[in-house]
């Protein structure tokens, strides 16, 4: 018993046909976390410059 589970072992350390699946999903994630944390300190930022360039073409074209 304690050959086949060895071999098996072997096996899956060998084996990485998962890897690409894991790495992107571990890349989404990161992704995902990343944009998480900077969205809500740069939102008023956005809001602030869209809000400008309303103005500004309001005064444009009235």
């Amino acid at each position: 018993m304690k050959r086949i589970n060895a071999m098996l072992v072997k096996w899956m350390i060998r084996d990485t046909r998962g890897q690409d699946l894991v790495e992107y999903a571990l890349l989404a994630g990161f992704v995902a976390v990343a944009a998480g944390a900077l969205l809500p300190t740069i939102a008023s930022s956005i809001s602030n410059i869209f809000s400008k360039l309303e103005a500004a073409l309001t005064s444009a074209g009235g």
